[in-house]
């Protein structure tokens, strides 16, 4: 299906997430959620003729939107793999990283991809359509403690024991192929005021369970204390807290619980210096792209 780039995603907070990687002509950046290519476009822009832009998308429908420049290269690949392939096509350090989690606008604007609550459609919700898991083996085959979890830690959602009670009981009659069947198996959960909200929240759980969107983004933060060169800087754009939390605290501590151990002079080692403020669209962005309501952009250097 052919689509141009704007329809494809909108690039959040664009000039100010480009701006963030303080970029020099004839450095190595990497964007790894290129999706409809707006941010890549961007800083392809800011390159000269030895500047090199690498991306990553593992979803194939973005393949459609590569940039045809011999400074580009786009890597059908998760992001979780960053180290390995930068290695692979010759690069051991970069010199700026910029991701834009979350799921593009074309992926809840295809109704068969299942990430739209607006939508009757199977469940799917694979970023990655080879993965061989979706939404329909997480909500049929986990059992009723691991549906509670997911739906608790990744949909922060209070009602998760009596929801996956439900679930557990609605596909003992039959399997819970779409979405509206999911939608009216959990019927009394969603009050016609909160429905939207709360089935919102139910699909970000199930979502997040099927492409392992926490475990991908530690590991790819990990990786960027090693591929980051000094001075190197990371843009990165969070959606939900449980991203942001991620990023505001490795970002600040090079780790994701506790605290960094202090030295006999009270100094800690850390990784990154964060730098500025994080920045949220303006009004005016948010009327333009409404998905954008939830974005914020936070910025570290590699110290």
């Amino acid at each position: 299906m052919q689509t141009t780039q704007m329809e494809y995603h909108n690039p959040v907070l664009l000039a100010e997430t480009v701006a963030g990687l303080n970029i020099q002509p004839n450095g190595v950046y990497v964007d790894v959620t290129f999706g409809g290519g707006g941010h890549s476009r961007e800083i392809l822009k800011h390159l000269g003729e030895h500047g090199k832009l690498i991306a990553f998308d593992q979803d194939k429908d973005a393949l459609e939107n590569a940039i045809d420049d011999p400074r580009f290269l786009l890597i059908n690949e998760n992001f979780r793999f960053l180290k390995r392939y930068l290695r692979f096509y010759g690069h051991k350090q970069v010199h700026g990283i910029l991701g834009d989690f979350g799921v593009s606008s074309h992926q809840f604007n295809v109704p068969e991809r299942g990430f739209s609550t607006r939508f009757e459609a199977d469940l799917d919700m694979r970023m990655n359509q080879s993965s061989d898991l979706s939404a329909f083996q997480v909500v049929n085959e986990y059992d009723e403690i691991d549906l509670r979890k997911i739906l608790s830690q990744y949909g922060e959602l209070r009602a998760a024991p009596g929801m996956a009670r439900v679930i557990v009981e609605a596909r003992k009659l039959a399997p819970i192929k779409s979405s509206e069947q999911l939608k009216a198996a959990l019927a009394k959960f969603l009050p016609k005021h909160k429905e939207n909200k709360i089935l919102a929240q139910i699909y970000q759980a199930i979502r997040i369970e099927v492409n392992q969107e926490l475990e991908v983004l530690k590991e790819f933060l990990l990786q960027t204390q090693d591929v980051l060169l000094p001075q190197g800087r990371l843009s990165l754009i969070s959606y939900h807290s449980l991203e942001d939390r991620l990023v505001k605290r490795f970002m600040r501590s090079g780790m994701f619980e506790g605290e960094p151990e202090k030295d006999v002079f009270g100094r800690v080692d850390v990784p990154f210096k964060l730098v500025g403020k994080f920045k949220i669209p303006s009004e005016d962005e948010i009327k333009l792209n409404n998905r954008a309501r939830s974005a914020k952009l936070r910025v570290a250097e590699k110290l």
